[in-house]
């Protein structure tokens, strides 16, 4: 078993309300249900933060498409000649 450490933290008193409600609802402790809530937050804010990486990275190669013809594209949406989406 993961060490653990005591961390405190304030809310607004509506959402210790929901809290505590969910805690009742789910069987679970608030202290549970919180550190489950932080490591999906970080888990999301990781997994962005690697494909924002991965953006940057493959525009720094020149991979994508070029802004002009992402333009172009979306100028043409809901015209008689709309452009397919272009592709790089």
């Amino acid at each position: 078993m993961s060490k653990t450490a005591t961390l405190t933290i304030r809310v607004d008193q509506d959402t210790k309300d929901r809290l505590e409600a969910a805690a009742k609802n789910q069987k679970r402790s608030k202290a549970f249900l919180v550190g489950e809530a932080i490591k999906e937050y970080l888990a999301v804010q990781e997994w962005q933060e690697r494909r924002i990486g991965d953006a940057l990275a493959s525009a720094d190669r020149g991979e994508g498409v070029p802004h002009n013809r992402v333009l172009a594209w979306v100028r043409s949406w809901g015209t008689d000649d709309e452009q397919p989406m272009p592709h790089a």
